[in-house]
């Protein structure tokens, strides 16, 4: 009897599972942690139905590969069953380096380390207890693979990881504009000349698609309350090292966390994998919990407002702050705190967000003519995603604690 197991999925309905290898990797305890991470981090703190995990999300791009592929055989794309597996494992965990919190705390709990270097990383840990056999989905991550099309479906401006997220996160968001036509886009999509391209059809659903994007990074993804609570969690974590620097030895727990935090691990972070796949979500929320009754006024305001829900006024602006509008802000906490300069940058800063709805000069995506012919999308004729759109846009932000005087 054929192995098959299947998954119920909130968004898709049922996912299928029918590799022994690709149910062994699910299984495995790394894989499993990603129930324990919050696909969109503090997000749920402005929209409450936001709560889904990096397995689900993990889940579900995997299903569109599956579906993807099936496409793109019965197309005459050529794709052996070692590649079949290979780039369902790939997507299956392209996401399994991220840590705590995902992209909000990236570079902060662990400095200097992205999510994608982890995630190979622990790829190749598991490889070699699966005896090899994940060399192929390493190569197609890795994107050195001879066959492009299949790490474009992984990582790409119309990759599969992409269509679901934008799918899932307005699901659990309720946010409508960023539900895209991803059953369309994967009926079009074609391999030509060794590359992912789409057929001419489906141009108005790629451009439904990259809009849906470039609406949910402003009115989801980058919402200013949402970048404000997420920019506190990170002064969290450089308040607690600083006053770890300064002697102060209560900040330090008796946890997995404070290993990576406080730099108490030698040698290279290969080598404690064990230990990173350990931490999650809860790791930072019973941190916070127990840093909201320390000693210093600052992490612990800090912790109780994330705790409470009383978050940092962020004011987004498409100019750059103006320095006497900053100035007048944090000589006002400053005075009120009765704190000098440097701890007011903990209540009171400035940075910038940024987003593009799309690159030409990065992962292009070229639409297939009948005639044979091959345009970028931005170049078809009429195109809604002209060059000029395409251009990133750029919004500046000062984001500060509300005193009395600054309300």
């Amino acid at each position: 009897m054929a192995f098959r197991k299947i998954i119920n999925d909130p968004v898709y309905g049922f996912i299928t599972v029918d590799d022994p290898l690709i149910y062994r990797i699910i299984s495995h305890p790394w894989y499993q942690r990603l129930r324990r991470i919050k696909q969109m981090a503090l997000s749920h703190l402005v929209y409450p139905g936001a709560v889904h995990s990096r397995l689900h999300h993990s889940l579900g791009a995997f299903h569109l590969m599956t579906l993807a592929l099936a496409e793109l055989k019965a197309k005459g794309a050529d794709v052996s069953p070692e590649e079949e597996q290979g780039a369902r494992i790939a997507i299956l965990l392209h996401d399994i380096g991220h840590g705590p919190f995902s992209h909000a705390l990236e570079k902060v709990v662990i400095e200097e380390m992205d999510h994608e270097t982890l995630s190979q990383l622990i790829m190749e840990k598991m490889n070699e207890e699966c005896e090899g056999k994940l060399d192929t989905a390493i190569a197609i991550f890795r994107n050195r693979h001879p066959k492009k099309f299949l790490h474009q479906l992984v990582s790409g401006q119309l990759d599969v990881d992409r269509m679901d997220y934008l799918t899932r996160d307005s699901f659990f968001t309720g946010v409508s504009e960023g539900t895209i036509g991803y059953d369309r886009i994967l009926k079009m999509l074609i391999v030509h000349q060794g590359e992912l391209m789409v057929e001419e059809k489906a141009v108005y659903s790629i451009e439904e698609f990259l809009v849906s994007r470039r609406l949910m990074y402003w009115q989801v993804y980058l919402h200013k309350t949402v970048l404000s609570s997420e920019m506190m969690l990170v002064k969290i974590f450089e308040r607690a090292r600083h006053i770890h620097h300064q002697g102060d030895t209560k900040v330090v727990l008796d946890d997995v966390l404070s290993l990576f935090l406080f730099s108490s691990l030698q040698g290279p972070l290969k080598e404690h994998l064990e230990l990173f796949c350990q931490l999650d979500d809860t790791d930072v929320i019973a941190a916070i919990k127990k840093w909201s009754r320390h000693p210093d006024r600052i992490l612990s305001f800090l912790c109780r407002s994330i705790l409470d829900r009383k978050l940092f006024k962020l004011k987004l602006q498409t100019d750059p702050i103006p320095e006497e509008e900053f100035g007048k802000i944090h000589a006002m906490v400053r005075r009120e705190w009765n704190i000098d300069a440097a701890d007011a940058g903990y209540l009171v800063f400035t940075g910038e967000a940024e987003n593009s709805l799309y690159n030409p000069f990065d992962e292009r995506i070229n639409i297939l003519f009948r005639d044979g012919s091959i345009r970028d999308i931005s170049q078809v004729d009429n195109a809604l995603i002209h060059q000029k759109l395409s251009e990133p846009v750029k919004k500046f932000y000062i984001c500060f604690h509300r005193t009395e005087s600054t309300r």
